[in-house]
């Protein structure tokens, strides 16, 4: 997740591309999925090793279904929708594989290159 205030693209050679569905920014590379059985506040929601155009806000304490975790909500860069949240820390050990990696909800995603 880079820090520029412009917006990041991914090469063309990664056909597989995640994006935000209300502005087609580029969210993520298919291969940084780790999992797509996740729940949001939403719906489903997949998690992601790394993400691009996206800004986090404030890290807060939050009862999520697998317990006490520090997250930040992150929003695209682009239009500013809330699209999920990253990990910041996790208190139980068999959760500790989430932090630093970040939850977007399908609602806001879209496949780019309409691959399956």
């Amino acid at each position: 997740m880079g820090k520029s205030k412009f917006q990041e693209y991914l090469p063309d050679e990664c056909y597989r591309k995640y994006s935000c569905r209300h502005c087609r920014a580029h969210l993520a590379n298919h291969d940084e999925l780790i999992s797509k059985s996740f729940q949001g506040s939403q719906g489903k929601a997949y998690l992601f090793n790394a993400v691009l155009n996206v800004q986090c806000g404030k890290s807060e304490e939050r009862w999520l279904l697998t317990g006490l975790h520090a997250v930040a909500d992150i929003q695209c860069r682009s239009c500013k929708t809330v699209l999920g949240w990253k990990y910041e820390h996790a208190y139980e050990s068999s959760q500790k594989y989430k932090e630093g990696k970040y939850i977007i909800e399908l609602a806001h995603l879209v496949k780019e290159n309409g691959w399956n």
